[in-house]
């Protein structure tokens, strides 16, 4: 039984629990056909997509997230790959988390310390895991596009991980100790 492309993705679709970012444009093979129209993101939105995607990979002995421009990965996703109920799920989330911030910590988010940032993001994740809707939706969408987003850039493929370019030898057997990097292939 032949299995094309389409078939091949819907099963990993299926195998991951359907929660791949940018599952509606995988599945239907385009973007999907609503969209908020005039979805524009501005150099400081970008810049805090990027804090963000920082404190989810900070830089360690690799590059984190914010060297892959991270932020704008995350704005070319969102514009090309969510409908509009996500669309706006996201941007109201960002608003939220820029509000809710200051209200609580007394700054912005960018100027913020790395601990404070990440104590927050943190207490967003605790209550979209009780929760499961609302504006806490939108941590799970950012830590999907950051690591997806870093992992899929070179800097995060060939620093973060081990790259094997392809076409590359086969080697079935690959000895691999505890704290070894992961396979990029």
């Amino acid at each position: 039984m032949a299995m094309n492309r389409r078939d091949a993705l819907k099963s990993v679709m299926v195998m991951m629990g359907g929660t791949m970012v940018g599952s509606t444009a995988i599945l239907t093979g385009c973007a999907p056909e609503q969209q908020i129209e005039g979805l524009n993101f501005s150099p400081e939105d970008i810049a805090f997509l990027d804090e963000i995607g920082d404190t989810i990979i900070p830089e360690t002995d690799t590059p984190g997230a914010k060297a892959t421009g991270i932020g704008a990965f995350m704005v070319m996703m969102v514009k090309d790959t969510y409908d509009a109920e996500q669309q706006k799920t996201f941007v109201d989330g960002l608003n939220s988390i820029r509000k809710d911030f200051k209200s609580t910590k007394g700054s912005d988010f960018v100027e913020a310390s790395a601990e404070d940032r990440l104590a927050y993001l943190n207490g967003m994740y605790e209550q979209y895991k009780t929760s499961k809707g609302g504006e806490a939706k939108v941590i799970n969408m950012l830590r999907d596009l950051t690591v997806l987003g870093y992992f899929s850039s070179e800097i995060g493929a060939t620093q973060a991980l081990n790259y094997v370019e392809v076409p590359g030898r086969f080697d079935p057997c690959i000895p691999w100790n505890e704290g070894d990097k992961a396979y990029a292939i």
